[in-house]
């Protein structure tokens, strides 16, 4: 049975639930079905996610619970376009993370190209961060960043993330790790543009 997840609103954004339906119609590359489930209208980019997706549609194929933890649309809302795609890893306090960061959650998220540069992922991450710790009381989050990749340690900074210690991914190599405890969302989002968005592991 379909698990019912509501969207997460934000300021200039809502984070949708990307049901086991919409992925696999996605991994088919049935865009207009894929569309129509969703609702909004969908970045090519995300068609190209075929990893991502089979991953997290084997997730909630085994354990359907976690759906409103995994991946979400974020969606704009003066367009009605999916720009991306955020969610947590696993849900709250997974073994990996039990010495680094116990209790804690762990953020990925992307915005496509066309739609950097305007500080979506970070009002993304806040609205994620905001929805765990009001709906679930969960204060400790994680991100994974490359250290080449200066735009996401910029987000990780504004966001109030300091840098804990670091671990070497299979697939992405050396990843500094942040944590982020919190009494409440730092810098709550004001809707200004910020100039560091990007793909986040």
């Amino acid at each position: 049975m379909p698990v019912a997840v509501p969207t997460i609103l934000c300021n200039r954004l809502r984070l949708v639930s990307m049901t086991p339906a919409f992925l696999d119609a996605s991994l088919k590359d049935q865009r207009s079905e894929a569309t129509q489930m969703l609702g909004v209208a969908v970045a090519p980019e995300w068609f190209d996610e075929q990893w991502l997706m089979r991953l997290r549609l084997n997730d909630l194929q085994r354990e359907p619970s976690l759906q409103p933890w995994l991946l979400r649309a974020v969606v704009h809302n003066q367009s009605n376009t999916l720009i991306g795609h955020i969610g947590f890893h696993t849900a709250p306090d997974p073994a990996y993370l039990s010495e680094l960061a116990p209790g804690g959650i762990e953020i990925g998220y992307t915005i496509f190209t066309a739609y950097r540069g305007q500080g979506y992922a970070t009002e993304a991450c806040r609205c994620l961060m905001d929805w765990a710790h009001t709906e679930h009381a969960i204060n400790r989050f994680i991100l994974s960043i490359a250290p080449d990749n200066t735009p996401s340690l910029r987000i990780a900074h504004r966001l109030g993330f300091i840098r804990i210690g670091e671990h070497v991914d299979p697939d992405d190599g050396i990843e500094y790790v942040f944590a982020h405890i919190l009494g409440e969302i730092a810098g709550k989002d004001d809707g200004r543009r910020t100039t560091d968005d990007e793909r986040q592991a």
